[in-house]
């Protein structure tokens, strides 16, 4: 079976929103509608992740600009895009599938069965080497990294609340079941979830 590239749609650089808008509407969501999301908000949202901005930097800091993140998407319900497992090539802004098949029961089950895992039309999960920023900054490594993980995962929430989305950052799962079920290298390790969604309006 060929590797299968699927190019994104360029992101967008400006937008109705603005920073004070997306700060004051971010809250975490839980309930989503069935309606699907398109091509072109994953796009958006990421970039927001862990963009390419100007030069080499990114649209979260970086620790020695040694960028230790990977990104994921779990499509479940996206125009223009097979339900399946995809990992975001950054440098190239386009989507590497890794796998061609439901793979959201098992997402769920991962995340200890959590409702708004369930219900997502698409989840984005973020994954780390550490190693990368150990090679500078030893035994501080982690806390980089996770300050890093935080950033990246503000910039999606965010997007989120500038796009009218709904998400919700998730630290709770199985550590071994995320990592494997994502074909995480043996030095990669999960480090959360968000769920994305159309909000459900009571």
């Amino acid at each position: 079976m060929s590797v299968q590239i699927i190019e994104l749609p360029p992101p967008r650089y400006d937008g109705a929103s603005s920073v004070e808008a997306a700060l004051r509407e971010r809250c975490s969501v839980r309930e989503y509608t069935d309606e699907p999301l398109t091509l072109a908000e994953i796009s958006q949202l990421l970039w927001a992740a862990q963009g390419v901005t100007h030069g080499s930097g990114r649209t979260a800091p970086s620790a020695g600009a040694l960028f230790p993140l990977e990104v994921y998407v779990v499509a479940v319900r996206v125009d223009g895009l097979a339900p399946g497992l995809y990992k975001y090539r950054i440098g190239d802004h386009e989507l590497l599938e890794l796998a061609r098949e439901n793979v959201h029961p098992d997402l769920t089950a991962a995340a200890l069965s959590q409702e708004c895992v369930r219900d997502a039309a698409a989840v984005i999960a973020i994954g780390a080497v550490v190693e990368r920023t150990a090679t500078k900054y030893g035994g501080r490594a982690e806390r980089y990294v996770d300050m890093e993980v935080g950033a990246a995962a503000q910039n999606v929430s965010l997007q989120v609340a500038a796009l009218g989305l709904g998400a919700v950052f998730v630290g709770a799962f199985n550590d071994a079941r995320l990592k494997k079920l994502l074909c995480m290298g043996k030095r990669e390790a999960a480090l959360a979830l968000l769920p994305v969604g159309r909000p459900r309006v009571a």
